[in-house]
């Protein structure tokens, strides 16, 4: 059997374009996050409609996940990333050319669904070309590249659209996806030579329920996906749909301020990507220390800003909260590096396909909750707000109880891994 990739620059090279894959499917996904006032308006909608855009997208996302985890299992990175692009692409030029309620949802249905195709993809695709022990870095840059397509939202998307106007402004995004589409087209190859995959002689409806249950067995998978739901959602909600509307509405600012503190979460997410990705390399044992530390400063500043006894919280403490929110991103990515050393190559796109669903399931269920609780309440974002709070509780309780599980079950992985080393000839 081959080796670990050596890496190199050509491993840089294509892994690049699979991550510029992703970095244009997150410019599309936060999208709707500075046009959530712009979309209310153009199609006439209250908050539970609104929030219907990005729930029904994020449903779309979560119950790709496992078919998409099989698909790459099966018929690699290049013809999964490929339809992807193409089903993304198609939705966000057809959001564009929406004046129907019903047009608009459906072409965010759509983009979820090309959008879920990316990031599994990815992680496979470093998994080929780069060493085993780079895993944990190369996950985090990949998480980092493709949050500054938030970059694009934030900055460049939310000036043209009030510039450009709504359907001139997501039909020139949409030529993003035709370039990237060209250049996978061209250039992308799913492994370096003479480091093929072993071919899976098992298909059909065994293959699946197999690959599905033996996945799920594991307690790391299953930590992995709690982790990842944990950590996740409370930064997605907020810069995909309800961040603006709350810090103009609720807080009083500009939109202008409020897109500086979106653009405030992007930024610290890629600088303390970088940080966790290191810290995780060289020190495996940190990886949940640093998910639960994540967890209680999300959940300390987040209540802090919501107990806050004057009508408005201080801007200082709206930076602190965007800051920390930052960091929940590169903490959700932690959630895979438990469920890699559980699961064997030809598994890992299902098991990172279970894990990705945990913190899209939590993003679904917390935009809904706010949109339902907004309405109910008379935009009492405060009191909706606080439904952050029973999903973390949810998250931290099943994580607690695996952790130890996961624990020994990666222990004796790594034993048996390293007998097999020995009896294998060189």
């Amino acid at each position: 059997m081959p080796g670990d990739p050596p890496g190199g620059r050509r491993a840089v090279a294509v892994w690049g374009l699979g991550v510029a894959v992703y970095f244009v499917a997150i410019t599309y996904r936060t999208s709707l996050g500075v046009a959530g006032l712009d979309a209310a308006d153009r199609f006439h909608i209250n908050a539970s409609a609104l929030s219907t855009f990005s729930i029904l997208q994020l449903l779309v996302y979560a119950g790709m996940q496992i078919p998409v985890g099989l698909l790459v299992d099966r018929l690699g990175t290049k013809k999964v990333l490929l339809l992807g692009v193409v089903l993304f692409t198609t939705g966000q030029f057809g959001f564009a050319l929406s004046h129907s309620y019903g047009m608009a949802l459906a072409s965010r249905a759509l983009l979820g669904c090309g959008d879920a195709m990316t990031f599994i993809a990815v992680l496979r695709l470093g998994s080929r070309w780069f060493p085993a022990r780079r895993g944990p870095l190369i996950a985090q840059v990949a998480a980092l590249i493709g949050m500054a397509g938030n970059l694009i939202s934030t900055l460049l998307l939310a000036r043209l659209l009030h510039t450009w106007g709504w359907t001139v402004t997501f039909a020139s995004s949409a030529a993003g996806g035709a370039f990237v589409l060209v250049l996978v087209v061209l250039f992308l190859r799913d492994h370096p030579e003479g480091h093929e995959p072993a071919p899976h002689p098992h298909v059909g409806k065994g293959f699946v329920r197999q690959q599905i249950a033996s996945s799920w067995r594991e307690p790391g998978t299953r930590l992995g996906m709690w982790t990842h739901f944990t950590t996740q959602f409370p930064a997605m909600v907020f810069l995909l749909l309800w961040g603006m509307p709350f810090l103009v509405e609720a807080e009083g600012l500009s939109r202008a301020q409020a897109g500086e503190l979106l653009t405030l979460v992007v930024l610290s997410n890629m600088a303390i990507g970088l940080v966790y990705g290191q810290v995780i390399a060289r020190h495996h044992a940190a990886r949940a220390p640093i998910a639960l530390g994540t967890i209680a400063a999300t959940a300390v500043l987040w209540g802090s800003v919501l107990a806050w006894p004057e009508r408005h919280a201080p801007i200082a403490l709206l930076v602190a909260l965007c800051v920390v929110l930052g960091a929940c991103g590169p903490a959700s990515m932690i959630g895979f590096d438990f469920a890699r050393p559980a699961n064997p190559p030809e598994r890992l796109g299902t098991a990172s396909g279970i894990v990705n669903m945990g913190g899209f399931i939590a993003s679904m269920t917390t935009l809904f909750a706010i949109g339902v609780l907004l309405d109910a309440t008379g935009n009492n974002y405060r009191a909706a707000f606080a439904s952050v709070f029973v999903l973390q509780a949810v998250g931290l309780s099943q994580m607690l109880r695996l952790r130890a599980r996961a624990h020994r079950r990666e222990r004796e992985h790594v034993i048996a891994s390293r007998v097999e080393a020995v009896h294998v000839p060189a």
